[in-house]
């Protein structure tokens, strides 16, 4: 088991938004809640924020949500059903949901006012220490884990990091893309933010360097956020509020080591699909032999 990490205790999950684009299977199942392969999405999330030490997780909630909290929940019915059916391997998955030194809190988000919204609605759940971010919707795999890479850059500088990757020049404008001021940073490595602007169009952005969906940030960005207007789309943006951050602290941007699934949209929910059910021991084989019957023309 991991040991909890002396600095980042708390990691806050928003998932209180509509998956609009996932209709009309989100009109009943929150879209954190849609499976990759046999496990939802926010699933992968708190495994990834819990193997970084994180033993505290809060969910910013919607209406139509509770599927989440029940998926955390323990369900005393189906466990006394496995256990007398001597199925004990898929006991222990469903124990292992959520271990015992594992603490689920919820708060609602009453109105979709954007992320940055979303991160206030936690403030005081949160209160004065730093705390990661994990956005559901980016599937997020490496070794290690991504977010135990955020959180040892963060133990290295004390101070707001960003996950960042490469991006084609012409993605730009559907990412937050950070200016280092020309410094590239290796892969696993860090450097100093100088701006950040939200889906620039390629002939202005600063670099190619776009924010996924992974942060540790410094109890400061509520004090930001609590100042900030509404911006693109009419919602309280998290990345206006980093940037007005920058002015009062050190931002850092981590190159992570891993790949990261973009599973907000269609194409990029089939592609980690198809990838890790190639990973997986006990279906790969049959879903191998299965993809070379396909024609792909």
């Amino acid at each position: 088991m991991t040991p909890a990490s002396p600095v980042i205790r708390k990691a806050v999950f928003p998932v209180g938004g509509m998956g609009t684009r996932f209709l009309p299977a989100t009109l009943a199942i929150p879209k954190e809640m849609l499976p990759v392969v046999d496990k939802p999405l926010i699933q992968y999330a708190v495994e990834e924020a819990y193997a970084a030490g994180i033993r505290e997780m809060i969910f910013v909630t919607g209406r139509h949500k509770r599927a989440i909290e029940d998926h955390f929940d323990t369900a005393f019915e189906l466990e006394s059903a496995l256990g007398a059916a001597n199925k004990h391997e898929l006991l222990a998955a469903i124990q292992a949901i959520k271990p015992d030194d594992m603490v689920c809190v919820y708060v609602r988000q009453p109105r979709p006012l954007g992320l940055g919204h979303a991160v206030l609605c936690a403030e005081s759940l949160v209160g004065d220490e730093p705390f990661a971010v994990l956005l559901a919707d980016d599937l997020m795999l490496g070794k290690p884990p991504i977010m135990r890479q955020m959180v040892a850059a963060f133990e290295d500088v004390r101070a707001s990091v960003l996950a960042v990757q490469d991006v084609p020049l012409a993605d730009t404008k559907r990412y937050g893309i950070v200016d280092t001021g020309g410094v590239g940073g290796a892969p696993g490595g860090l450097v100093a933010i100088k701006g950040l602007v939200e889906k620039p169009e390629p002939a202005v952005a600063p670099s190619t360097l776009g924010v996924a969906g992974r942060y540790v940030l410094t109890p400061g960005i509520f004090q930001q956020l609590r100042q900030q207007g509404r911006g693109a789309g009419g919602e309280i943006q998290l990345t206006d509020a980093i940037a007005a951050l920058m002015g009062q602290e050190s931002v850092y941007a981590h190159r992570y080591q891993g790949v990261r699934y973009d599973c907000g949209t269609q194409a990029g929910f089939l592609e980690a699909t198809v990838q890790v059910a190639l990973a997986r021991a006990d279906v790969q084989q049959d879903f191998k032999h299965y993809l070379k019957t396909l024609s792909l023309d």
